[in-house]
């Protein structure tokens, strides 16, 4: 089910209705019940998928915690393989085979190996890596085996978060679903506040960039530096107000209900560093990359080579995990080489005082070139190849000059429907950190009430005006 459909606008405050006229001690169940169908509006057989990953963690955690010395190491490593096998099954399967046949013709061996004729369930990486968290706490001794299989079950699936984010940790979550939640008038609003901002972002920015980011990436030959160059703007845009719109809108649809999810988004286009922006950007998958790759490899405890061989190691594992696909291995590593450069180069004072300066206007100098390298990785990331993203990486630095007409898309949108899709994608860029604040509490306003009243207004007055409702899968679905 997407949170841009009718279904959910009927679904949510049914849920949230029931989940409160509810006894306490049954609604874990209703949360499950209710996850369940959320799921199974996808493909409904998948969601045996998510049962196999469930029953291996659950009794995993329990094995681990009840074992000690090499026996609970053997549970962990049976548990972690275990469930990065289904993964593999269904996400990477088809493009090692497809790489293995691929190197199989070049060399004149004649023989192949056929590819698997199956779908990647929804979200599968996300609960893979949010069932991974908890055994491998539980492995520390950070958290107890959840002896509860309704409970656990439903930290794996809890609705909201389940096929996108964010990846959270049992110790934030679990203990949540045990806690008794009342009506709240500050839960509510302020999760409807999300919700609105989220969808907003959703449906009204990055679903109407979508058709043309979409029609110049999907044949970017020929089109020249300057669609080109503006389509790449433009998908940076929209892939932030996608994610980071669902991910407003699991965190307000979790809030009415009293349960807090971690932030996951933290207007990351405003950063003075790629380190920084890292720490802005996706933070639930870049914290579980950092906790359970990054430090096991030695983190920056080790040498400097090796700390470098780490960063790169796990911008490429990131990369990988994105998509089976080598634009996103590529998109990967060019960030660890960006981290690993700027680490080289935050030795000299000068670098150093730029990317810390308090300077406003030289804070937005600095932002706007970093912003400059994130774009470049972009690319690869929404190119259909790599072979497309260097055409459009070309095309760009030659400056090279249309040869093809303008995309059915693009032409039957006309010159001024173009030009609004512009301003509004760029004017988000100014208004963004304002109501990133605002939506938090964190922004203060005179005549505060009205003032929040009317900008709230304002932004469901254009969602129902502007919005694409054409049901657009979110982008991190295929992840």
């Amino acid at each position: 089910m997407l949170f841009n459909s009718l279904e959910f606008l009927i679904f949510f405050p049914v849920v949230t209705a029931l989940y409160f006229l509810c006894p306490h001690q049954w609604r874990w169940l209703l949360l499950l019940v209710a996850s369940c169908v959320f799921y199974m509006f996808f493909i409904p057989v998948y969601i045996l998928i998510l049962l196999v990953t469930i029953l291996i963690d659950y009794f995993a955690g329990i094995w681990i915690e009840n074992s000690s010395g090499r026996k609970k190491k053997q549970y962990l490593w049976i548990s972690i393989i275990s469930t990065c096998l289904v993964l593999f099954v269904f996400k990477y399967y088809n493009f090692f085979i497809g790489n293995f046949n691929g190197v199989a013709d070049a060399i004149g061996w004649n023989y192949s190996l056929d590819a698997l004729k199956i779908i990647l369930p929804i979200g599968l990486s996300f609960h893979t890596f949010q069932s991974l968290s908890y055994v491998v706490e539980v492995y520390r001794g950070n958290q107890k085996a959840e002896k509860h299989f309704g409970v656990y079950s439903l930290y794996v699936m809890f609705y909201p978060q389940l096929v996108a984010g964010p990846i959270e940790r049992p110790q934030n979550i679990l203990h949540q679903f045990y806690e008794k939640h009342k009506p709240n008038y500050e839960d509510f609003s302020l999760g409807i506040k999300y919700m609105i901002w989220g969808l907003f972002k959703k449906v009204v920015i990055a679903d109407n960039l979508s058709a043309v980011v979409n029609a110049y990436y999907d044949s970017p030959e020929g089109q020249g530096f300057i669609p080109l160059a503006i389509a790449s703007y433009l998908f940076a845009i929209q892939i932030y107000c996608d994610f980071s719109g669902y991910s407003d809108m699991a965190i307000g649809a979790a809030r009415v209900m009293g349960f807090r999810l971690m932030e996951n988004f933290n207007t990351p286009y405003v950063s003075t560093s790629i380190r920084e922006f890292w720490g802005r950007w996706h933070i639930s998958l870049s914290t579980w990359f950092r906790d359970y790759l990054y430090i096991p490899l030695g983190g920056n405890r080790v040498s400097e080579a090796k700390m470098n061989r780490n960063l790169l190691t796990v911008f490429a594992v990131s990369g990988f995990w994105h998509g089976a696909n080598w634009t996103f291995v590529i998109w990967g590593a060019l960030h660890g080489i960006y981290l690993v450069l700027e680490n080289l180069l935050r030795k000299l004072k000068w670098f150093s005082d730029l990317v810390s300066t308090k300077k406003k206007w030289l804070r937005i100098i600095v932002a706007f070139i970093i912003f400059q390298f994130v774009v470049l990785g972009w690319i690869f990331f929404r190119a259909n190849s790599v072979a497309d993203a260097w055409s459009i990486i070309r095309q760009i630095v030659t400056l090279s000059p249309p040869k093809v007409n303008m995309p059915g898309e693009i032409g039957r949108i006309g010159s001024y429907g173009l030009a609004f899709k512009y301003l509004l994608a760029f004017g988000f860029i100014l208004i963004d950190p304002l109501l990133h604040k605002l939506t938090r509490g964190r922004l203060k306003l005179p005549f505060e009430r009205p003032m929040k009243f009317a900008i709230y207004g304002t932004l469901v007055a254009l969602i129902v005006l502007l919005g694409f409702w054409g049901e657009v899968d979110f982008i991190y679905f295929q992840f």
